[in-house]
């Protein structure tokens, strides 16, 4: 029998689309949307699907970002290697050796990302890690003009190679950009699960762009829908690897959806974080509290449009995100979409009217 999530799962996380080049990514999102309600784009391509409930308000916003993260075509030089722009946050250590995919007009052209080899570098030099600025894409070519000839060219975007996986025990998959795509397929999903059922209010599914880069499509976005609240579907950090203290990160793969109690550009709106952990308790989905120190979502700028938008972020935990390859688990997934099916069916207008009383 057919798994559609895991289907819907490794068709948006294989499908290409870093900030400003999400072309491929949108298609299969529109793909999964147009059958569910009203479809709009806004000028910078977040996609949004209105889904009309028994009253048009309060209107709420569910936001997942589609970008992911990848590199432009810097520079090639004479003797036929690329340098790149990173597209969001990438640590040094993980590039090395890992297999890109370059987006020309002549089609796809693989490479490697590669430096000068150890065993050429001064032994002080050795085991210190290369910066980005001194790695390059090798396509296998010798000459500039042989990139050239391949379509390669300043301006294209670079996409991370990874397929997505099915892990041995079955619950856990591997794939690039759970960040945020795992987010996108919880909006889908929960509208998809929302077709039918009696909702007071009007949901708007936002696939927003260029979040990695500064939360650019949620701040267009949340222009078109002006929402009164706002829920944002984010992959989260698992702190269940070796070298994270308990005081870093609790959050464990299998554990639940997370509740996002602050990060480094939004405190949540409290009354709708309460709302979910009171809504999770009585569904019996457990749920887990997270706090994001270094880093921010598309929350940043939604709950600051206009006079205010009460926002909360629901997460899905991923190891090694930011990298070719993290990690989710199944069970998280199917939980968080459990959860935010029955907030939107709770968050009518006394009670949308009561987070900011």
């Amino acid at each position: 029998m057919e798994d559609s999530t895991l289907t819907l799962l490794k068709e948006l996380t294989e499908a290409h689309g870093v900030p400003g080049y999400e072309a491929p990514i949108r298609a299969v999102v529109r793909k999964y949307l147009e059958s569910l309600g009203e479809l709009s784009q806004d000028k910078i391509g977040s996609v949004i699907c209105q889904v009309k409930g028994s009253i048009h308000t309060p209107r709420l916003m569910l936001a997942g970002h589609m970008d992911e993260i990848g590199f432009m075509v810097k520079h090639i030089t004479k003797e036929g290697f690329i340098h790149f722009i990173p597209l969001g946050g990438w640590f040094d250590q993980v590039l090395l050796g890992q297999r890109v995919v370059i987006k020309t007009g002549k089609g796809d052209v693989v490479g490697v990302i590669g430096a000068k080899p150890p065993h050429l570098m001064p032994a002080d030099q050795r085991d210190k890690v290369v910066k980005k600025q001194d790695m390059y894409i090798d396509i296998g070519a010798s000459s500039q003009e042989e990139v050239e000839a391949t379509g390669v060219r300043p301006g294209d975007a670079i996409i991370p190679r990874a397929d997505f996986v099915q892990l041995a025990n079955g619950k856990t998959y591997l794939s690039k950009a759970f960040d945020d795509r795992v987010g996108t397929a919880v909006m889908i999903s929960a509208l998809q699960a929302l077709k039918g059922e009696a909702h007071a209010n009007t949901v708007f599914g936002v696939a927003t762009v260029m979040e990695e880069v500064g939360v650019r499509g949620a701040t267009t976005s949340v222009r078109a829908v002006d929402p009164d609240v706002a829920i944002v579907l984010e992959s989260d950090i698992a702190g269940d690897v070796p070298g994270i203290k308990p005081e870093e990160s609790s959050v464990k793969l299998g554990k639940g959806p997370t509740v996002l109690i602050y990060d480094a550009r939004m405190i949540p709106n409290l009354k709708l974080r309460d709302l979910v952990m009171e809504t999770a308790t009585a569904i019996e989905v457990p749920v887990q509290a997270s706090y994001v120190e270094g880093g921010a979502t598309d929350g940043a700028a939604i709950h600051l449009h206009s006079t205010g938008v009460p926002t909360v972020v629901i997460g899905v935990a991923a190891r090694h995100i930011h990298s070719h390859s993290s990690i989710i688990h199944r069970e998280d997934y199917d939980n968080a979409v459990k959860l935010l099916v029955e907030l939107i069916k709770r968050l009518d207008a006394e009670t949308v009217a009561g987070l900011t009383a």
